[in-house]
């Protein structure tokens, strides 16, 4: 739990990797004053929305992620756990004390966890504990014991200069295999879940995988499976591999443990935390929303700093009655495939869902080697392969590029640059497909950063946060690191990125020309967006 001169320290000095340099066109208005005032102009809202009220929402986020660990013992607000639980219930007090109307919208969905940390041990030759996250990643298959490690056959060591290992590919790999023995095995040209079936089939306890040490392949790693295996299944580095091979005798060893527990639950409770204003058209409804989950811990920067947003942007909007009614919405299992957002999307009664005329997405607004990025589903590129997002319907793109375009009008009044990116991965993709005009502000996660993007943002190429400058994949999204916590935030970032929000918000909340279900929406399409070109893809990788 972060303690008050934490805090302090952390809000007084921006991080050393940030790329921020913000400049507010008007310095933030009085916050007494703006409790009482009526923010009924862009220009009120943006003055009100300011670092104290947002970094304390972040301090609560993780107040709560510390108070409620998840099933692996770590800080946690993550779908199906009871940090999240807390985290929307601490929305939706908020919000009832600013006069909303809240309603916890609950559905079920299929989770898992490790319980505790899974183990990866040498008993002999050379007794040794290997580091999950850093020496191995294990699959969520659960199982324990203690064997001798045999080498399955295929193995190319030292590895080529290109992928050529077949090791594991085929049941003759696996000739001469000894039963209850743990299977050691080198990624290569076959799909880890053909690998894994052979080594069940030959009756190996475990399977040890490790990364075959071409050139991009050797670090430990995360592997996907066919979701039907019944024996732990244990990633490695190339180095860790080697060793392990190095010391193989046959018939003595080395002698390893495994032991990964985990939980399976297929009927786990969610929520997404809705808030309607009291005022507004209903026949117009403006949906701002963020992900309130985590994934891998306390998810701060993902996304805490998003639901911060937009939980302060609706404090500041407590005294106001805009045209258009308001929906402030914090979806839950974002981070599990847009969980909260699909089922709310496909389960809303079609007439309900034609009344949602706009989406504002805040997905992760506080990266301290950060990127400007705002959703446009026309020209957006995705954050990490920087590909063409996945197409949207036509008739959507004009009316996008309304609230898109007050967006980067305002980074370009604070002197910032802005780069489009599409919806993929975030919850305004959901409404996008459902032909709802969306668009939403995203400041960069994970890695990597590009050269362009350096040109035009400043900072570092490599990770948009945690170890700032590295290409190790940063805190968010990346298991067994659980340092996705408030540090890993800018709290100038988050404050700039939040008033740049605000504008969007603050404009669409009074639009008529989206709105007005007599006109066409119209819409302006601006040529300006930056669309960096190169960036290594992200993803599971099968083989």
């Amino acid at each position: 739990m972060a303690t008050g001169a934490a805090v302090a320290a952390a809000m007084a000095l921006s991080p050393v990797a940030s790329s921020a340099n913000p400049t507010a066109p008007t310095a933030d208005a009085n916050p007494t004053a703006c409790a009482q005032r009526v923010n009924d102009t862009p220009r009120k809202l943006v003055d009100c929305v300011n670092r104290d009220d947002l970094w304390a929402h972040m301090v609560k986020f993780q107040q709560i992620a510390d108070a409620n660990p998840g099933a692996d013992g770590h800080p946690s607000r993550n779908s199906g756990e009871p940090g999240y639980k807390a985290s929307a219930d601490y929305v939706a007090n908020v919000m009832r004390a600013a006069g909303y109307d809240v309603t916890l919208q609950e559905y079920k969905f299929h989770y898992s966890s490790f319980v505790g940390d899974p183990v990866l041990r040498e008993e002999s030759p050379t007794p040794q504990s290997f580091g999950v996250g850093t020496d191995f990643n294990p699959a969520k298959v659960a199982g324990s014991t203690s064997a001798k490690l045999q080498p399955a056959g295929g193995i190319v060591v030292p590895a080529t200069p290109t992928p050529s290992s077949a090791s594991g590919c085929s049941a003759s790999d696996f000739v001469g295999f000894v039963p209850g023995n743990i299977a050691l095995i080198q990624r290569g040209t076959c799909t880890f879940a053909q690998k894994v079936a052979n080594a069940e089939a030959a009756g190996a306890s475990v399977a040890v995988i490790f990364n075959e040490g071409n050139p991009g392949r050797t670090g430990v790693f995360n592997g996907g499976l066919s979701g039907n295996e019944h024996i732990p299944v244990i990633f490695t580095s190339y180095a860790v591999g080697t060793q392990l091979l190095g010391q193989y005798v046959p018939g003595s060893g080395p002698v390893l443990t495994i032991d990964v527990k985990t939980i399976d639950d297929p009927n786990r409770s969610d929520w997404n935390v809705i808030a309607d204003s009291k005022g507004g058209d209903p026949n117009n409804i403006l949906v701002i929303d963020a992900h309130l989950d985590a994934i891998y811990g306390a998810g701060m920067l993902d996304n805490a700093s998003g639901s911060a947003t937009i939980l302060d942007i609706a404090q500041q909007l407590k005294n106001t009655n805009t045209r258009n009614k308001l929906r402030f919405i914090w979806f839950g299992g974002e981070e599990l495939g847009l969980l909260g957002s699909d089922y709310y999307v496909n389960t809303l009664p079609a007439d309900e869902l034609a009344k949602i005329k706009y989406d504002l997405d805040a997905d992760v607004t506080a990266t301290p080697n950060y990127v400007a990025g705002v959703l446009d589903p026309k020209d957006g590129v995705t954050l990490f392969g920087r590909d063409p997002g996945t197409p949207m319907p036509p008739s959507i793109w004009a009316p996008s590029a309304i609230g898109r375009d007050v967006g980067i009008d305002y980074l370009n009044s604070i002197g910032k640059n802005h780069i489009l990116f599409s919806a993929d991965g975030t919850d305004a993709f959901m409404f996008q497909q459902a032909g709802i005009p969306a668009s939403g502000v995203l400041t960069g996660q994970d890695c990597c950063k590009l050269a362009s993007d350096v040109a035009l943002f400043g900072g570092f190429e490599g990770n948009f946060e945690g170890n700032v400058p590295s290409t190790d994949g940063g805190c968010v999204d990346n298991p067994f690191r659980w340092c996705d916590n408030l540090s890993n935030n800018d709290p100038e970032v988050l404050t700039w990125m939040s008033k740049t929000f605000a504008n969007m918000v603050g404009h669409m909340a009074y639009d008529t020309q989206v709105f007005d279900s007599t006109k066409n929406g119209g819409g302006h399409i601006k040529k300006d967006g930056a669309r960096p070109t190169v960036a290594s893809p992200k993803g599971v990788v099968t083989s």
